[in-house]
Formats: C-alpha cells, structure tokens, sequence
C-alpha cells in the first residue's frame, strides 16, 4: 500500500529560469519602462478609487512591507495627476477688522506670486508716494489755511482780553501754549520776584484783578476746544483725502490686471478702506516719520499687505502629489509660528506655514498609517476634515500649556483632495472593526498580494524594473546571468517555483551589493558570481547564532545523531528567525512508551513551552493513533514526546511527522534511521501537510552532515507538496547530484515511517488487523500488550 518512495531528481530541487528571449549582454541594452509589477488586483483597486470621485473614496493600500507599495502607488498617482489640471492656490491675507482672524484667499494656479508681486511694487509705489505727497505745495498751502484759521479765532479772543487786562494794569503774555498774567508797575511788567516785593495791600489789590481777568479769559477762550477739534477734523480729514487720492491710480492699476479675480478685487476694496489710515499713522506725523527708515518703513507695510501663500502650483505640472513621511498634526495641518516681543510670544497671519494638507490639496495625499495613528490628534483630526471637507487651521497643544498666548483663528479653506493611506492587513482590519468612521472614508482597499506568479511578462516587467532601479542608484549593469541569480533569489525569498517576491525591496539589497563587490573588483558588469558573493556576504554578516549552534552539535554540546539507528529517537528540522537571520537547525525528537492511560503526553505543553499549534499537533497525531489502532481495543498507554534541548518557546506542526514517526518506534522498538532527518505536518488521516522554511531546514541538516563528512546515505524527508517550493542552495544540488545526499518527498506517515525504519507499514484487513510483520502488525502487537499489563495491574 505504501512502497518505498523514490528520491527527488535534481530538476526537482530548484526552478530552471531561462532568458533566451532576451537578446542583450546586459541591462543597458534592455529598452523600455517599467509597469506594475504583477498585482493585478491591487491595480485594478488603485484605478477604481483614484478615478472614484464621491465622497469617501479614500484607499487604504495594505500589504507586506518591501514590497514596493509606496514607490508604486507613487509613480502611478504622479504618472495620473500630471494630466489633471492644476488646482487653486490658497493664501492667508490681513483682516484689518479683526486681525486674530486672518481671511483664505483663493487664487487660480501659477498666481500666488504674480500677486506677491504686484502687493511687493505697490509697497514700493507707496513709498516712492509717501511722504512726499504731504510735501506737496498743496497739501502745505491747505493745511496752513486750516491752521491759519484757527489761529485767527484765537489771536482775535486773545486781543479782546488783552484791552481788558490793560485797563487793569495788567499784562498779559503768552509762553509756550500758555497765559501768563503780570501787573503792570510804572509801565513795567512785574515778575514773580519783583511782584513779591509789592505791599500787602498792593498784591492783595492786583490778585483781584487777576483773578477777574482769568475769569473773563475763560469766558472769552470757552469754545477753543471746540476751535481744535474742528481745525483736527479738518486736518485729518485733508490727509485722507490727500492719502486717498494718491493710492487710488494705484489701486486702480491693480484692479485691472486682477478685473477676473473677483476674491482679489475684495481684497483691494478691503486695503482701498483700512490702507489710508495706516499710512496716516506711519507716515503723517514728521517726527516718527524722520525716525523711520525706509526699510522698517517696507517691513510695515508689507506685514500690512502682502499675502502670505501657502503654496505653489505650476499652471502645467498638473495636480500636487504629496507623500508625508512623519504625520504629525502640525506636518499634517499647518502651525503658526509666533515671534517674542518684550518676552512674550506674539503671531499674525504672515507666521502662518502650511501642512501636508493644504500642499496637497486638490490633488494625492499620501500617508503612513502605523505611523499616522501613534501621532496625538492627528488622526481625529483627519477623519474630521476629511468629513466636513474643510482645513481648520489651529493648535490642539495651546490648551495645555500654562502660558496665555494670544494665537489666530484663521478662516477655514475647502479641501478637495484624494488621501492614500499605506499600512500592513493587521492595522486595516483593525480600524474595520473598531473605528465606525474608517469605513465611511476610505471605501476602497488597495491589497498587495505577497508574491507575483512567475509569468514571462512579470520577470520582464521585475528586469525592468531591477534596470530602472540601478539607473537610479548609478550602479552597474547586470549581465543576463546576474539577472537570472537575482529572479532564482526572488523565487527563493517567495518559497515557490513559480511565484515571484513581492517584496522587491530585497532584490534591490542585493543588487547593491553585488553593484559594491563588482566595483570593489573594478568589473565592468555585475556577474553572476556578484550576485553569489553578495548573497554568502549577507549570510555570512547574519550567520553567528546559526554557526554558533553548528558547532554546539558538532562538539557534542547539541545531542545530534547522524549516522546508526536508535529506537524512539528521530531527527526534526526546524526553522529560527532571529533578525534578518534564517536559518535551519536539525532537533532531536524523542518518545518513551511504558503501561498506563495518559495516552500521549506532550511534555512541552505540560512545561508550558509549546504553544497552541504545536500542542494542536500532538493532540492531532493522538487522533490518528487512535483511529489506526484503537478500533479493536481500547488504546491503552503512556507516552512522552519531547523535543530535547529545546529551552524556549516551540509554536508551529511542521514536526507532528517526526513525532508520530518516533512514537512508533518506540511502541514497536524498531530503530530509525539517524542519517535521516523529517519535517511535515499531518492531520488525523495520516496525510503529510506542507510547512514553511523548508529550504532553510533541509540546508541546515545538509550543514551538519557536510562538516561530519556527507556518506552517500544522508538526507531529509520532506511533504511531497513542497516540492513546489524547493528553492535550495547549489551546494545541496551539487551534493544530490553526486548523489552524496538525497531529499525524499512523502505524501502519507508511513511512507516517512518505511523510510526512517525500512520495514513495511502493512495494511489492515476487513477485521482492522495489520500483518504481524509489517510496522503496523507489531505496533497493534504492542499496544494490545500495553492494554492487558494495564488490565491486570488495574485487577490487581
């Protein structure tokens, strides 16, 4: 039923790549550009969403990492907004009602600067007009009449009260904008002094006299306030005229190169209102004026006037594509920066520097989400614009800081953009489940497949892509040799014949570092012995723990037959990853058998060493122990199964085979081969299941015998389903060819039990009874021998 399986032929053990079509000595011959690389899943996802324009259509591209997800979505979504048109700028300009809130200007593509530009000469036609304009012989002429007038009304009160004091005998003189009143002695003013050497009575006398023209003083001077206040509203009221007509033809001039902007012309009536009594302020008063220099003078007025854009759009580079590396809330949404003034910080709106959001606006935003959710606020905040469509510009942080700071409340802008989030299955499924939101704004999955099938378009479009990859880097070209090591690389790193890695990122490492050794060695081209030595370079940087563990075997430290037969003891592979360290290592699986009714006990679960799917294993091999043989009689027996020197966590069934296969040896104590070594999973029927790793695994018992010295009659058994995947190093090739090792493929346990004990299994007749010389027949001996001891000792 089960015959001794054959060997695996050398063709079995590694794909055949053939690149005949390719008519080149190396890549630089190759002509073309590089598409998608496979994933047509994936494509046909991206092209939906991106081209999807309702609301919510934001994609969420997921995937392994390295496979070039970001570099691909990249290259599509730029290829893609290049033919779309350029979107609006945005701009924040001064609100002369309400600085703290500064006001959005929307602006068409390519204008921001054009009107930079235009504010920047009106701020110099300004200062060419002003002051000048107050030197003007008018405007003087004007303002002389004014104060002229006023001085009349004043002169003509002051001559009045004069005739008045005179008939007292008193002078009066005016000193610096104030009335002094003196007695009059002899015809002499008298001063304070001279005043204080006059009798009693005389002082006595003159206060009185004083004190009635102080009163007529006030009688006659009572509207002089009212006099000042008309001769100011008349002055300030010439200065904005005067202002007012002189920036009109400039304004005028930038009406009409702006007459199709009709958010412009608002903002011009806006500076036409709130300009003139700004330039009154700086520029009417002579004495601050001459304090002033001209470029404090521009600093002024600019900080008053000109726009502060927040980007940039190229009226023929089509729409922005922004890939955010860090996503905090401030790279995101913009921050306002602020500036000390006598120790405190202070801001406007020229401090105003844009985010990720307002640059990609109208266009792609692309965003890590691992890194987009570990950031505060961030990803609330997106979800909230994304929403309302809408960029609010404003800090989370003032809040909890204990400093009051006055800050801005800029006016929102409309958002129209496209967000990509990248990010690996895990994250997506999580935000599936517990964000009700996530699904309402990012509608479309974009998922990359972990490997491309192995067709001739895909190794074209990957050799393309491996070209365009060290025209970019500046390496040197690949000859076709190099090129098929690099595909056999991919096929290995995907564990398939037939499939190719997605993750490109990988091929890319090691062409350069094959690109390093080949200039290190001044070639011309990259070899395929470049690519080799680089591949020995990497497993030779990362090999310490694997080579460490070889020579623990070798010296014994490590318990490793490989050569005789022992009873219940069988040789597993198993797989280690350590970092970018894979590697295989032989581990010895033991089993004992003695009379009770444990059944089959797993001593790493009962040490709480062996996780959930290695404990799966042994319950399954229970299973099939069970139905093979306790048919006929109650299945009676203690076992233990271990996997010896083992001091750490063991997950996974790819050694449930090995197990099975060394409880029967020990139940029929029939030996097994050492110079053997198996890994497979099964499930109840028996059946060999393929696990993972498994070129690391036969290379790392290849390894062991190679040191002790290969004798023809090493090897491994394998599951016959994964021979697919055999992707082995040209050194075990090398060996099997010359026929000093030898891999086998099994589809059943006792095609692997015919093997390690080279006895065969038997098979049961109509009753369940296995010939008494078949590996069957002597293990359904022994049991029943273990059920009766158990019987009488239980009687006993």
């Amino acid at each position: 039923m089960f015959p001794k399986v054959p060997s695996l032929a050398v063709t079995d053990l590694s794909a055949h790549i053939d690149l005949s079509h390719l008519n080149i000595e190396s890549t630089s011959d190759l002509v073309g550009v590089s598409n998608f690389l496979g994933q047509p899943r994936a494509k046909k996802s991206l092209e939906f969403g991106i081209a999807m324009r309702g609301s919510g259509y934001n994609l969420y591209v997921m995937g392994d990492a390295g496979t070039g997800r970001q570099s691909l979505v990249s290259k599509y979504v730029r290829e893609l907004a290049e033919s779309q048109p350029a979107p609006s700028e945005w701009a924040y300009i001064n609100n002369f009602d309400t600085p703290r809130e500064p006001e959005a200007l929307e602006l068409p593509a390519g204008r921001g600067e054009e009107l930079k530009a235009q504010i920047s000469q009106f701020v110099n036609d300004l200062l060419d007009t002003f002051p000048a304009t107050f030197e003007n012989p008018s405007y003087q002429r004007k303002r002389t009449a004014i104060e002229r007038d006023f001085n009349q009304k004043y002169d003509a009160a002051m001559k009045v009260v004069e005739r008045f004091a005179n008939d007292k005998e008193v002078a009066v003189v005016s000193d610096g904008g104030s009335v002094l009143l003196l007695p009059i002695v002899d015809g002499q003013a008298l001063d304070d002094t001279e005043f204080a050497q006059l009798p009693e009575e005389r002082r006595s006398e003159f206060q009185d006299r004083i004190n009635d023209i102080e009163e007529y003083l006030n009688e006659q001077v009572l509207e002089l306030p009212t006099w000042r206040r008309k001769s100011s509203d008349a002055f300030r009221q010439l200065t904005l005229e005067t202002v007012q007509q002189a920036i009109k033809p400039l304004l005028k001039e930038l009406e009409v190169k702006n007459q199709s902007l009709l958010s412009v012309l608002r903002f011009f009536r806006s500076v036409k209102t709130n300009l003139p009594p700004l330039i009154i302020d700086l520029f009417a008063d002579e004495a601050t004026a001459e304090s002033r220099t001209e470029q404090e003078s521009r600093q002024m007025l600019e900080h008053w006037l000109k726009p502060n854009l927040m980007m940039h759009h190229d009226i023929n580079n089509g729409a922005p594509v922004v890939y955010e590396m860090l996503p905090t809330y401030q790279n995101l949404f913009g921050r306002i920066e602020y500036s000390t003034q006598q120790g405190m910080p202070i801001t406007n709106y020229q401090l105003i520097r844009p985010g990720s959001l307002l640059k990609a606006n109208g266009g792609y935003l692309i965003l890590d989400a691992e890194k987009l959710l570990q950031e505060p606020f961030a990803w609330d905040a997106l979800k909230l614009a994304l929403k309302t469509k809408e960029l609010k510009m404003e800090s989370p942080f003032i809040d909890a800081t204990l400093m009051p700071t006055v800050t801005l409340s800029p006016q929102s802008i409309k958002l129209n953009i496209k967000v990509i989030l990248l990010g690996p299955r895990d994250i997506y499924y999580q935000l599936q489940e517990w964000d009700p939101e996530f699904m309402e704004l990012f509608r479309v999955p974009v998922d990359f497949d972990s490997f491309i099938p192995r067709t001739r378009d895909n190794i074209d479009n990957l050799i393309l892509r491996i070209k365009d990859y060290g025209e970019e880097k500046g390496f040197r070209p690949l000859t076709k040799s190099a090129l098929v090591r690099l595909i056999e690389f991919s096929l290995r790193e995907a564990e398939h014949q037939h499939r190719l890695s997605a993750q490109v990122v990988k091929v890319f490492k090691v062409f350069a570092e094959a690109d390093f050794i080949c200039r290190h060695q001044d070639d011309r081209l990259i070899d395929a012995h470049h690519i080799t030595e680089a591949l020995a370079a990497a497993e030779y940087r990362n090999g310490r723990i694997a080579d460490q563990m070889l020579m623990e075997i070798e010296e014994g430290t490590i318990l490793i037959d490989t050569t005789g037969e022992r009873v219940g003891c069988v040789n597993g592979l198993t797989v280690m990853e350590i970092g970018e360290s894979h590697f295989g290592s032989p581990a010895r699986i033991t089993a004992t058998v003695h009379v009770g009714g444990k059944g089959v006990v797993d001593i790493e679960r009962e040490v709480e060493l062996g996780q959930s799917l290695h404990s799966k294993g042994v319950m399954i091999l229970s299973g099939f122990l069970g139905h093979e043989f306790g048919r006929t009689f109650p299945l009676t027996l203690s076992s233990h199964i271990a996997m010896e020197q083992s001091y750490g966590y063991i997950d996974g069934d790819s050694a449930t085979v090995a197990e099975y296969c060394s409880l029967m040896s020990a139940i029929t104590r029939l030996p097994a081969r050492q110079n053997l070594a198996i890994t497979g999973s099964m499930n109840q029927l028996g059946e060999v299941q393929a696990i993972g790793g498994v070129n690391e695994k036969i290379e790392g018992f290849f390894k062991l015998c190679s040191l002790r010295g290969l004798t023809g009659e090493h090897g491994v058994i394998v599951p016959q389903d994964n021979v697919k995947h055999l992707m082995l190093q040209q050194s075990v090739i090398d060996a099997v060819a010359a026929g000093q090792f030898t891999i086998y493929a099994v589809k059943h346990v006792y095609e692997a039990l015919h093997l390690l004990t080279d006895c065969e299994p038997g098979e049961a007749d109509l009753k369940g009874d296995f010939p008494a010389e078949s590996l069957n027949g002597k293990a359904q001996l022994a049991l029943k021998t273990l059920y009766e001891l158990y019987q009488e000792t239980d009687e006993e």
